[in-house]
């Protein structure tokens, strides 16, 4: 998942949660195998290949639901949610610590667009070459998500998943306290920051705290909005709490990518959050 990740659990015996925690463990790195980038022999290495060229591919039950999610998010977020434009990291080299060129941002652009695809009934169709898809924003909250499901389903009833904060709850601990939730954000330092006491659900974070580079005085995030190429400025980072992880990771992304409206936006939604924008201030109901 390139990132750390952190199973607890608490059950009747260590043979039990070893065993337990192995059913999950095994399934996160089933989702990795088929759905990394890094990897030329994923499934998504195969979708990327077809759509290279320009055609079609018809995909198993999984993939189909993780795509039918990427088309919902898509339109709730009017578009700034977009599986296709990571293809933008290839302007983004954060580690050159210098800004593209605008012609190159430009030309990428013209490869981004989840409505230059067709999908429907589990066939993707890919009509212009070199469009690119990327799960990066929806397959780890996917895992997490699973895995307390699958953990939960050999018995055990009390543990955190944790993928990269990223974090969903099977249950209390053992006697009946809630986790405590650290909220991600720029300053982990700071003594104001909330946390969170959890019984049940989810959590997870966006933010520009974590890859980012600062030219001239200016920070410039990974999150990119598809539509100019060009990373998010107003919001450093958002938190959002939910049933599910994955629900909670999209919609931290889509916050970020709304920028002044994202908070509304959550709060039309309905989503507890936290936010903390690029000149310190934070807001929301979780900070109450």
């Amino acid at each position: 998942m390139g990132c750390p990740c952190e199973i607890q659990l608490f059950a009747a015996s260590e043979t039990q949660a070893n065993s337990t925690a192995k059913l999950a463990i095994t399934d996160i790195r089933r989702l990795e195998a088929r759905y990394s980038r890094y990897r030329d022999d994923s499934l998504l290495s195969e979708i990327n290949r077809v759509a290279a060229k320009g055609g079609s591919i018809v995909v198993d039950q999984e993939t189909a639901a993780l795509l039918d999610y990427a088309d919902t998010c898509y339109q709730q977020s009017e578009g700034l949610f977009d599986i296709t434009s990571g293809i933008l990291r290839r302007a983004w080299r954060f580690e050159q610590n210098e800004l593209p060129k605008q012609s190159l941002i430009d030309m990428l652009l013209n490869k981004v667009g989840w409505d230059k695809l067709r999908w429907a009934d589990q066939k993707l169709e890919l009509p212009l070459p070199g469009l690119e898809l990327d799960f990066g924003g929806i397959v780890k909250e996917y895992a997490a998500d699973r895995a307390a499901n699958l953990c939960q389903n050999a018995g055990a009833n009390s543990g955190v998943i944790n993928l990269g904060g990223d974090i969903k709850i099977i249950g209390p601990r053992s006697d009946g306290r809630p986790w405590r939730i650290g909220l991600g954000g720029p300053n982990q330092a700071n003594p104001n920051q909330p946390i969170l006491m959890m019984h049940q659900g989810a959590v997870a974070s966006s933010g520009d705290y974590e890859r980012c580079m600062t030219i001239n005085g200016i920070r410039y995030s990974h999150i990119l909005n598809p539509k100019t190429g060009w990373p998010v400025r107003h919001m450093a980072a958002v938190s959002v709490v939910g049933d599910f992880c994955v629900v909670a990771g999209s919609a931290s992304t889509i916050a970020m990518l709304k920028e002044q409206a994202g908070s509304s936006w959550l709060e039309k939604m309905g989503l507890p959050h936290l936010w903390t924008d690029a000149m310190g201030n934070q807001g929301g109901p979780l900070l109450k």
